[in-house]
């Protein structure tokens, strides 16, 4: 089954109106540290437009880039677990627009509503395994044998 790509396409039109309803444009210069790692998780970004770099701290050096994302990508899914905190940094690359959404708000939506909470649920679980697979292959580029991307 294809992923969604992105968020509100997950959902009916009328869930997607109550969703859009929670969110407020921002615009973001670049350089801009949205969060770090280990912080408290209290929101989430839809990108319009621009990038944010995620990145990782690495003891004894400055912290490593781990993926970029770009326009139609949801920025954060740590808000929708306990303990609620980032697992990873965030900075924007260049100016940036976005959607952003109190973390808080989100989940007590989709707690009253089961068929916005099913389709956001499914969203980021679906979202994190193609990020984490996506992890994966690049470390397999760095650290595996030649051709170690190349199986099924």
């Amino acid at each position: 089954m294809p992923q969604v790509k992105h968020l509100f396409d997950a959902m009916p039109a009328d869930r997607r109106r109550r969703l859009t309803e929670l969110g407020h444009e921002v615009s973001l210069p670049r350089a801009t540290r949205l969060f770090e790692e280990g912080r408290r998780a209290d929101r989430f970004w839809i990108i319009r437009s621009g990038q944010i770099a995620l990145d990782q701290r690495v003891p004894g050096r400055q912290a490593a880039v781990v993926e970029t994302l770009g326009r139609g990508e949801v920025l954060g899914w740590s808000w929708l677990f306990p303990p609620y905190l980032w697992h990873f940094g965030a900075e924007t690359v260049g100016h940036v627009d976005a959607l952003e959404f109190d973390a808080s708000l989100v989940r007590a939506l989709c707690e009253d509503d089961p068929i916005l909470g099913r389709a956001v649920y499914r969203y980021v679980a679906e979202t994190v395994a193609e990020r984490l697979h996506g992890t994966r292959t690049r470390l397999l580029d760095l650290y595996g044998p030649q051709g170690s991307t190349a199986g099924p």
